[in-house]
């Protein structure tokens, strides 16, 4: 019988914890690592619907990319939409992992599939956890960046973009004629690495939401910020990441969660 912790090896072998940043909330968040499991459910974020959705298919363990009890939390009561949210998974016994930014900057993690999606060459990480360490090993760190296979426009690279996401908008700062090359990758909302694809000679980076500050700190360096949204840079990776459990442990069943959808839209109807 599969258990919570065989599981969580071999995440923890997918996305190390020590490549997690600092302030992140990674790991088993809630349960019991004997608790035999047989039936998972992968998701971005725990939200209610989802929660629901996992009782009701009777899931053992959630893997939410987006870490639930965040930040500390002095009280669990039916009060909060949290609370509540957390009594009855556990009432279910349900267990939660979360990767998140392990999952984030893991060698084949988010960041690197996002990469391979864009056909990107020479893929390179674009804040290294270990800048000045020499190892044979594969470099290890948070974000991506590498070249498109021919010079693109931002224009270009926008519909590239979009057909690779599988969306129908995204927004953008930047001339649409600027001639891109290399681009960085930072996936959710990372655009902390503007300056970092910078000194990478980047023309572009691709995140998925950004402030207004961001925004203009990118138009003041000349380069093109590329924002498909949060949901739609990160929630494919757990559709993949249940593919890749379900090709590992194929006695069990496992699915993205079906519920789950972008609390954003974008109003595209002509007027």
């Amino acid at each position: 019988m599969t258990d919570v912790a065989e599981i969580q090896e071999y995440l923890t072998q997918l996305a190390p914890p020590d490549l997690a940043e600092s302030w992140d909330n990674v790991g088993l968040l809630t349960g019991d690592p004997a608790q035999p499991v047989s039936r998972i459910l992968t998701c971005l974020t725990l939200t209610p619907d989802v929660a629901a959705e996992a009782i009701a298919e009777k899931a053992d363990l959630i893997i939410s990319h987006h870490p639930i009890l965040f930040r500390p939390v002095q009280q669990i009561t039916s009060n909060s939409v949290e609370g509540k949210m957390l009594l009855a998974l556990i009432q279910a016994n349900i267990s939660v992992y979360s990767p998140h930014t392990s999952y984030d900057s893991a060698e084949q993690g988010i960041n690197w599939q996002l990469a391979q999606l864009l056909g990107l060459e020479e893929v390179g990480v674009l804040r290294p956890l270990n800048p000045s360490a020499e190892s044979s090993q594969p470099e290890q760190g948070a974000g991506r960046f590498g070249t498109l296979p021919a010079e693109f426009t931002l224009a270009q690279v926008n519909q590239l973009i979009k057909q690779a996401l599988k969306i129908d908008a995204l927004q953008f700062v930047g001339d649409p004629g600027l001639k891109i090359k290399r681009i960085g990758i930072a996936c959710g909302a990372a655009a902390e690495f503007l300056r970092d694809a910078h000194r990478h000679d980047c023309q572009a980076l691709l995140t998925g939401e950004a402030r207004f500050h961001a925004c203009l700190e990118a138009r003041a360096l000349g380069m093109a910020l590329i924002l498909p949204g949060h949901y739609a840079t990160e929630r494919p990776a757990m559709e993949q990441m249940a593919e890749l459990l379900q090709q590992k442990f194929s006695q069990l069943t496992i699915w993205a969660s079906q519920k789950e959808t972008d609390p954003l839209q974008w109003d595209c109807e002509a007027e």
